[in-house]
């Protein structure tokens, strides 16, 4: 697990973006003013084996809900349309489709997590952290920026 750059005096935040009606920019002290989740993670990593480790945060649904997508309410699947883009202070990205998150479709307990192993990452900053997964690929240590992108409008 990498952690991000940042230094011993300054707190990682992470800027939400996109389509949003309240953007923000959060800090770990930030997210752990939601409920938290706990999750016993496995994965497999191709260069040091498997992985074990517990983390705590906010479900990512909870915090983007809170952001305000701009759903089309006159629509009722828009959401399905919707991408979620994260990205690491170490350059790395992932993607998500709102429907993997939604509690009305596959509901997949995706964290923001601010703790792993009981420590606290509030100067390394929030991870993603996807239970379900069998590879840590979409594992994102040190969270900069999620992006809310619902730019993908009907093919008709």
């Amino acid at each position: 697990m990498s952690q991000s750059p940042a230094s011993a005096d300054t707190m990682a935040e992470l800027a939400l973006t996109g389509d949003l009606t309240r953007p923000a920019r959060l800090t770990v002290p930030d997210l752990l003013a939601w409920p938290q989740h706990e999750a016993d993670v496995s994965f497999e990593c191709a260069t040091s084996g498997t992985q074990h480790h517990r983390f705590t945060g906010p479900l990512l649904h909870d915090v983007l809900s809170a952001a305000g997508p701009v759903f089309d309410p006159a629509r009722r699947k828009d959401r399905l349309r919707f991408l979620i883009a994260v990205s690491g202070a170490d350059g790395h990205h992932t993607l998500l489709s709102w429907a993997e998150i939604d509690p009305d479709f596959g509901r997949a307990p995706v964290l923001l997590a601010v703790t792993v192993d009981g420590t606290l990452l509030d100067r390394a900053g929030a991870q993603l952290v996807l239970p379900q997964d069998r590879c840590g690929a979409r594992h994102i240590s040190g969270i900069d920026a999620i992006r809310v992108d619902g730019g993908y409008a009907s093919w008709a």
